[in-house]
C-alpha cells in the first residue's frame, strides 16, 4: 500500500538513529486495523491501536483539570499502575514541569529542530521522548538526529500517497475462445 511504502522511505530516512517511526491514531474510519498494519510492513511501528493502550494528557486535559500535575495524579488513579502515562509538552518549560513531576514518556509536540535536541538533553534519558507535529519526509532525518526515541507521524495514515493499480482485462473475445 501506499502507507507501507511511505513508512518504510521513512525508516529508511532515519536509518542510523535510534528513532523509530510510528504511526498515530489518525486513521480512516473503518480502517484502521488495515492501516496500522500497513506501517508495520512498512517497518514502522505503532503509538497506540486505541486510547486504552495507554494515556496521553494533551493540553486540553491540562486545561480542563486546571494544571499538569492534577491531569497526571487522575490519569494515573483512573488508569492503574500498569498503564503508561506521557504527557504532551510544547515548551522546555513544560518539559521541565513534566519531568519534575514524573512521566513514562514526554510528546514534544511543535518543536523545533532546536528545542527537539534540547530537549533530548534535558530528559537525559530518564523517560521516553517522543517528536510530533511538523513531520514531514523532508524533516524525519534531521528530527531522528536530535535523539529523540519515536517520532510519530499521523502523515503516514492520513496524507501517504496511494499506489496507482490498474487492472487491463484481456480482450473478452480471446477469453471466450479458451473457455469453450
Amino acid at each position: 500500500s501506499g502507507i507501507a511504502t511511505a513508512t518504510a522511505a521513512m525508516v529508511e530516512a532515519v536509518r542510523g538513529h535510534k528513532a523509530r517511526i510510528v504511526s498515530t491514531r489518525k486513521t480512516t474510519p473503518g480502517l484502521r486495523a488495515l492501516e496500522k498494519y500497513a506501517v508495520r510492513v512498512g517497518g514502522g511501528a505503532n503509538h497506540r491501536f486505541g486510547l486504552d493502550d495507554g494515556v496521553l494528557i494533551k493540553d486540553n486535559h491540562i486545561a480542563i483539570a486546571g494544571d499538569m500535575r492534577t491531569a497526571i495524579e487522575r490519569a494515573r488513579a483512573a488508569a492503574g499502575h500498569m498503564v503508561k502515562v506521557e504527557v504532551e509538552v510544547d515548551t522546555l518549560k513544560q518539559l521541565d514541569a513534566a519531568l519534575a513531576i514524573g512521566v513514562d514518556a514526554v510528546l514534544l509536540d511543535n518543536m523545533s529542530v532546536e528545542d527537539l535536541a534540547r530537549a533530548v538533553s534535558i530528559v537525559d534519558g530518564r523517560t521516553i521522548t517522543e517528536a510530533s507535529g511538523r513531520v514531514m519526509p523532508k524533516t524525519a532525518a534531521a528530527i531522528a538526529a536530535t535523539g529523540v526515541d519515536l517520532i510519530s507521524m499521523g502523515w503516514l495514515t492520513h496524507s501517504a500517497p496511494i499506489l496507482d493499480i490498474g487492472l487491463d482485462m484481456p480482450d473478452h473475445q480471446n477469453i471466450c475462445k479458451h473457455l469453450n
